[in-house]
């Protein structure tokens, strides 16, 4: 037996209070990561040109850039779940390091060739005036992916250990780091906020992955100096089982981005709609990281008795309360104050904004739920049955989008977050679905 202290192993019995403990620091750390792309886009709209820059930034580059680095999303997931002995982390950190290196080719390849032409103009119709300034950020935007990679990857082992609190550290001085390339762009005034957004967010998430990575070490030499045997060690055909499911999760889930905006650019108000949906995106993603945070939580403690009914109540009482405050905010004036004040868009774009929060108000409710479904299936390893359920959201959420394309009259910003609210209910239908069959969740 072990003597390794992991949260699977410090208790037998499991109350709401540890579930909070584990919880917190990972949704502050969510928190502060939701925020980067509200004040990305604060400071994007204050400077020259904004509905461009926050077209290319929303619409083109961080779609992009999320795709291409999908497969390296669930790293967190698994090193929580896999990372149970030396062996398997060295085994996990070369599959880390060989495929975030094969992404960042091909990001390179997107980003500097004539590929980006393809994909931006005959794929997605982006506007005109939207293609270079995205073509630049997307460039900068480089090393994204293998800097992700890393730090979901260490965090997976820093969550595995309990050690949660630490995380919030390296999001804190990402978020120091973001905010202070964002001022200096802001004080400076003439250089393209494509430009000062993509090295702002770029250097922030480098200098987490450096200090996750940092984080970790005490915990991998106390990983080293316990010996002991697995039953099962984990092995290439065990790892591609459990992960390529898990990675074709988050590239259905992604591609819905690209999907979103060419569907967007194809509908009225163009333009707008894109202009206005990344910072409609920063406002419920802040809400929905909450929820979102909930996940490893669950796969590290739903093993233990007792553990599915707690983790459950939990992950209800969590999305009614987001989805509350969301709706709290479409309700009152704090929508045109996020709009106009905070967020710096012009009274039309305001306009445009508050009507469609009205759509989003689900969202995080639906995301908190999600999260605890997901985290029982891979815990299970039931991985299989994410995939299906983001397939279900990705075939809902495009026929929304392919209907409003094809009757044309509505603008684009309504149809695509009532695509995304009905794929994501479809999508934990599904997930509930499969917990039920699979005795995952209790009656």
């Amino acid at each position: 037996m072990s003597s390794m202290t992991t949260l699977s192993q410090t208790e037998s019995s499991l109350r709401l209070r540890k579930v909070f403990e584990l919880w917190w620091p990972l949704a502050g750390s969510w928190v502060l990561m939701g925020i980067e792309l509200p004040i990305v886009s604060a400071v994007m709209a204050r400077l020259a040109d904004p509905e461009v820059h926050l077209a290319a930034y929303g619409g083109v580059v961080f779609p992009i850039a999320l795709i291409i680095e999908a497969p390296v999303i669930m790293l967190l997931a698994a090193s929580t779940a896999l990372s149970r002995d030396w062996t398997s982390y060295v085994f996990l950190r070369r599959f880390m390091f060989q495929m975030s290196g094969v992404l960042t080719v091909l990001h390179i390849l997107v980003a500097f060739t004539p590929l980006y032409d393809v994909v931006v103009a005959d794929v997605l119709h982006v506007p005109e005036p939207v293609r270079e300034p995205a073509r630049i950020g997307l460039m900068l935007m480089t090393p994204w992916t293998g800097a992700i990679a890393i730090r979901r990857f260490q965090q997976g082992v820093i969550i595995r250990y309990g050690q949660t609190r630490s995380i919030g550290l390296g999001t804190a001085l990402r978020l120091f780091v973001n905010v202070s390339i964002l001022g200096c762009g802001l004080y400076w005034g003439t250089i393209p906020g494509i430009v000062v957004a993509t090295i702002a967010v770029s250097l922030g998430v480098l200098t987490e992955a450096v200090v996750v990575n940092r984080i970790v070490q005490p915990l991998l030499l106390r990983m080293q100096a316990e010996h002991y045997s697995l039953s099962s060690p984990l092995t290439l055909g065990r790892l591609l089982r459990f992960y390529v499911p898990l990675a074709m999760t988050s590239f259905l889930a992604l591609i819905a981005l690209p999907i979103g905006s060419a569907a967007l650019s194809r509908m009225p108000r163009a333009l707008d709609s894109l202009a206005v949906w990344p910072v409609m995106a920063g406002l419920s993603f802040t809400l929905r990281s909450l929820g979102l945070a909930f996940q490893e939580v669950v796969v590290a403690l739903v093993g233990k008795p007792g553990a599915k009914a707690i983790l459950g109540r939990f992950a209800i009482g969590l999305g009614l309360t987001t989805s509350t405050l969301l709706l709290l905010i479409a309700a009152t004036p704090l929508a045109r104050l996020w709009f106009g004040e905070i967020a710096g868009l012009s009274p039309e774009l305001t306009e445009l904004g508050c009507q469609a929060i009205w759509l989003a108000v689900l969202l995080p409710g639906l995301s908190a739920v999600e999260s605890f479904l997901q985290g029982s299936l891979v815990h299970s390893h039931q991985t299989k049955s994410i995939t299906e359920a983001v397939a279900i959201y990705l075939v809902t959420s495009t026929s929304i989008l392919m209907a409003g394309t094809y009757y044309g009259q509505i603008a684009g910003l309504y149809v695509g977050l009532l695509g995304v609210s009905s794929g994501l209910l479809c999508q934990t239908l599904w997930l509930w679905y499969r917990n039920a069959s699979t005795a995952q969740i209790p009656e």
